[in-house]
């Protein structure tokens, strides 16, 4: 019997999960705690008050990020909160180029917050979710689930 190979999710996919859950985590708290700082340097005048509430922002990015953090423990059985982390940094990227960049204008430091700190992440998370579903259905095809 010729059975298609076993798709493993290797350790580097779940390193990658956790880093990015940890990376969400840390920039959530930047926005949480330190939003008027932060919200001060990311400006195109650097310095100014901008008067954005961040509390709420990084909130959602210390959830997003901790489910995400949690998912890579588990990650077939809890590939469910990947899916739920892939659509909060898809929101939060959207929240933060509807909400933050009118006020803020595009300039580096914005583009590089949208961009590497929310945008390029949503890759590894959807490969990851992809990789767990195909370890899964391997899995329950040949009933070792």
């Amino acid at each position: 019997m010729n059975q298609a190979p076993f798709p493993q999710y290797s350790m580097t996919m779940r390193g990658i999960v956790l880093i990015t859950g940890m990376y969400t985590v840390a920039w959530g708290a930047f926005f949480k705690w330190f939003g008027e700082a932060l919200t001060g340097w990311l400006a195109m005048n650097p310095g100014q008050d901008v008067g954005l509430g961040t509390n709420l922002y990084g909130s959602v990015g210390l959830i997003v990020g901790t489910l995400i953090f949690l998912s890579g423990f588990y990650p077939i059985n809890w590939k469910w909160l990947t899916l739920i982390g892939i659509a909060g940094k898809a929101i939060m990227a959207i929240w933060f180029a509807v909400v933050f960049m009118d006020t803020l204008g595009w300039n580096k430091r914005t583009g590089f917050h949208l961009f590497f700190n929310e945008l390029i992440w949503i890759v590894p998370l959807t490969l990851s979710f992809l990789k767990a579903r195909r370890v899964e259905s391997y899995m329950r095809k040949s009933d070792l689930y």
